[in-house]
């Protein structure tokens, strides 16, 4: 193996290690991320991650990597440093910012610089891979790298509406972050599911909410943000503006909801 394939070597180590511990970040975001846009585009990329992670590793087993000793040391002991550094980032994953809204438009930021630095990544390898006439590799990166590129524009298109729930919550004392709607919630509700319940009641006062959310005239309506929510109310009629005041009391009392839902429409 000469010196250029034995950096692609180390630049795909790299990468894998980047990839294991990006998983266990991801799922840290997922847990406190609501339900809606930006949370289901981060459960995409987090199938992805795990994806890129076993062609990586299926890539650095076709190159032999693991047949020179110094090159299975160093990518064993750049996995453990990727790991170490998810499970240490972790934690403070929970407790930044001064709220919900806070938190999440900061791991968003935190995305947007991994996945540049994913991106950088993969284009050295593709570089670095055909100047060595190794089209297999430089193929495989290209295509990670068309995913990071994608992720980085969902993530850089999600800030805008992050930062103004920030500033809602913050400033105007309209906060939106609910955690029943988070991925940690989430889990918790399907790990309940699975669990054999004596008593009905729980099902029933469900099945009641479901109910009550289907009387909105809005698709999706908890799933929406109140900037989303507002824009889609001057084209309801006023039976129907009531309707969604009369649920938004009685549920997350969002007053620039309700402010809105009172008002008539410009051309009314």
């Amino acid at each position: 193996m000469d010196s250029t394939q034995q950096k692609i070597v180390q630049y795909l180590n790299e990468a894998h290690a980047t990839e294991v511990a990006l998983v266990r970040v991801l799922q840290s975001q997922i847990a406190m991320t609501p339900r809606g846009t930006y949370r289901t585009g981060l459960e995409k990329h987090l199938r992805e991650t795990r994806d890129h992670a076993r062609r990586v590793e299926r890539r650095l087993k076709e190159l032999d990597a693991g047949k020179n000793p110094v090159q299975a040391l160093t990518g064993a002991a750049e996995a453990l440093l990727g790991q170490a550094l998810a499970l240490a980032k972790t934690p403070l994953d929970l407790v930044r910012g001064t709220g919900g809204e806070e938190k999440v438009l900061k791991n968003a930021r935190d995305a947007s610089a991994t996945e540049a630095l994913e991106i950088a990544t993969y284009l050295s390898i593709e570089r670095a891979a055909r100047a060595a006439g190794d089209d297999d590799t430089a193929k495989l990166a290209a295509s990670i790298r068309a995913d990071e590129e994608r992720m980085l524009a969902k993530v850089l298109e999600e800030i805008p509406k992050l930062t103004d729930a920030v500033v809602g919550a913050e400033a105007n004392g309209d906060g939106s972050y609910d955690i029943k709607r988070t991925g940690a919630a989430d889990a918790a509700r399907a790990a309940k599911r699975k669990t054999p319940s004596r008593s009905r009641g729980g099902s029933s006062r469900s099945r009641s909410r479901t109910r009550s959310s289907s009387n909105v005239p809005i698709a999706r309506y908890d799933d929406l943000t109140t900037d989303e929510i507002v824009s889609r109310l001057a084209k309801l009629s006023e039976a129907d503006r009531s309707k969604v005041r009369t649920y938004e009391r009685s549920h997350k009392k969002r007053a620039t909801v309700i402010e809105a839902a009172e008002r008539k429409p410009a051309d009314s």
